[in-house]
């Protein structure tokens, strides 16, 4: 049985995180991003509409893997699941939220920015982890300096990840993924220019394979 101890699979490295103001835009935007080779999306609960586009993806795109991102208090974990959120993403790491995560058995990585925050987590059981803001947190160097006294634990950084860094961020052997917003700007998303997010889809996919 899938526990919040599992981490998704999907065949992407790159985790677009998606702030929608339509939910209208949700299912083109799921269709653009499969068609530029990234197979996963994190729909952030940073707006009214977040929970209505996450159900819309659920039933028009089944084989996006669906991920509802920005999930910060225990009432929400219910609420993405019944939205048909397959596992949640979260900028921090509460005791309660964990203990929802697990009665849902809903798949969760939690959000840390410290090497107390990675252990607290770990001590909950998950190995892999959002290092979130990672700009902030140190970046590169934060997660070398991390991977050797934590060397079980992966993480995704996102906040400061771009074309410019995706590859060397990839390249470590503690990130497993990397999460951003450049994929899905803001002007795309208003303008409905699909085409450009599938570009950019292609884009980083390309930049994400090995050298």
């Amino acid at each position: 049985m899938t526990t919040c101890f599992t981490p998704p699979t999907f065949t992407s490295r790159v985790v677009p995180v998606i702030v929608l103001s339509n939910a209208a835009h949700a299912v083109p935007l799921a269709h653009a991003l499969l068609e530029g080779g990234i197979d996963v999306m994190e729909i952030t609960l940073r707006s009214d509409v977040a929970l209505m586009a996450i159900e819309a993806v659920a039933r028009a795109v089944p084989q996006m893997h669906l991920g509802a991102g920005t999930v910060t208090r225990v009432a929400e974990v219910q609420q993405v699941m019944n939205a048909g959120a397959t596992f949640a993403l979260s900028p921090g790491c509460t005791d309660a939220l964990v203990e929802a995560v697990k009665a849902a058995s809903l798949p969760f990585i939690p959000g840390v920015m410290t090497p107390g925050e990675v252990m607290h987590a770990r001590d909950h059981g998950f190995h892999l982890m959002k290092l979130f803001p990672a700009a902030q947190a140190g970046g590169i160097g934060m997660l070398k300096a991390l991977g050797s006294p934590l060397s079980d634990v992966r993480f995704c950084p996102t906040g400061g990840v771009g074309t410019e860094n995706l590859r060397e961020l990839l390249a470590l052997p503690n990130v497993a993924m990397v999460g951003g917003s450049w994929l899905t700007p803001a002007d795309a998303l208003r303008q409905g220019d699909w085409a450009r997010i599938t570009q950019l889809a292609r884009e980083a996919t390309q930049l994400s394979k090995p050298a």
